[in-house]
């Protein structure tokens, strides 16, 4: 009898104590509320700043447009004899310098990377002299479809650089910071599954993004059609000296199949433009901006006035409390 006394009083102070947190909690949540509707002024000002100050930013971001094109890598004809030839004189033929394996998605591969490389980047931009369009670009002017430069930057009639930087820096741009804005402004991707390559730019003039996309595809194709040219002929040199050098029939008759394949490496590379990349779907002058987002950074700026002028408000009367 005096256990199950003892047990329902146990019972009843627990049911208490749960009582009296569930009260406590109202009461807390209750004056939360009410510590938040007396600073509603303050909230509502610092909200309101932070809309303004949103609303300013998103108008003076610039549009920026986006051009990309669609690429498949293109299939390498005369692979077929070198590979033929791998197993059995791939020590022979590498000796040589000539590959024997790996097939258009190696090179297609390749090119990719070295379309992302600091070589091929600088070489881009002095070729084609896009530097002031890179780096000191603002915005773009829809009428005359031209680039506005920043004045500060650069004076685009006198064709000079007016930028105020500290050594070791330049009022020219080095190739290393055009490097680090173009990575930031470029994208090529490999679609895992189809295969196929996207090549994309981004840019203030959506005519400057659709050109250096077009420039991009004609460059990587002519720089990868250069390197295996160049590799052939020094291949070709190699091997004609080796002939020149033995009797034996048999490593004879390798060597000739092997210029026979660096001769057909040669003149496929001269007769066809496409050489890594064939276009699928060519880029365009883009007629809708790409970014900025302007009605996401305005709600994102009132969403993030709303929260700290909340915080600043609790903060300062539990502040305010505790010296109390």
């Amino acid at each position: 009898m005096n256990n199950n006394q003892a047990n329902i009083k146990e019972n009843n102070e627990y049911v208490q104590s749960h009582n009296n947190n569930i009260a406590d909690d109202e009461i807390d949540l209750r004056e939360l509320f009410a510590v938040i509707w007396q600073g509603k002024w303050l909230i509502i000002a610092i909200t309101a700043l932070f809309a303004v100050a949103s609303v300013v930013y998103a108008i003076n971001q610039p549009n920026i447009y986006k051009s990309e094109a669609l690429l498949a890598p293109a299939e390498q004809e005369g692979g077929g004899g070198l590979s033929a030839l791998a197993g059995q004189f791939g020590g022979l033929a590498s000796l040589a310098g000539v590959n024997l394996g790996g097939g258009s998605s190696n090179k297609a591969q390749l090119a990719i990377e070295v379309l992302k490389s600091r070589q091929f980047t600088s070489d881009f931009i002095q070729m084609h002299n896009i530097l002031p369009d890179l780096m000191a670009a603002k915005t773009w002017d829809m009428e005359t479809n031209t680039v506005v430069y920043d004045s500060e930057m650069y004076d685009a009639q006198n064709n000079k650089w007016l930028r105020e930087v500290e050594a070791p820096f330049k009022p020219e741009p080095s190739m290393q910071e055009a490097f680090k804005v173009f990575s930031k402004i470029i994208s090529a991707s490999t679609d895992k599954e189809s295969g196929m390559v996207t090549v994309s730019v981004e840019h203030v003039s959506p005519s400057v993004a659709q050109q250096w996309v077009s420039w991009l595809i004609e460059d990587i194709n002519k720089s990868m059609k250069e390197r295996d040219v160049l590799e052939a002929v020094k291949s070709t040199d190699f091997l004609t000296q080796q002939l020149e050098q033995t009797k034996i029939a048999d490593i004879r008759a390798v060597l000739y199949k092997l210029v026979e394949e660096q001769t057909k490496t040669i003149m496929f590379a001269k007769v066809r433009d496409e050489y890594v990349f064939k276009t699928i779907d060519a880029a365009l002058v883009p007629e809708e901006k790409f970014k900025p987002k302007r009605a996401l950074i305005c709600v994102l700026g009132v969403l993030l006035g709303g929260m700290l002028s909340v915080m600043i408000v609790l903060i300062r009367h539990y502040v305010a409390k505790d010296k109390d």
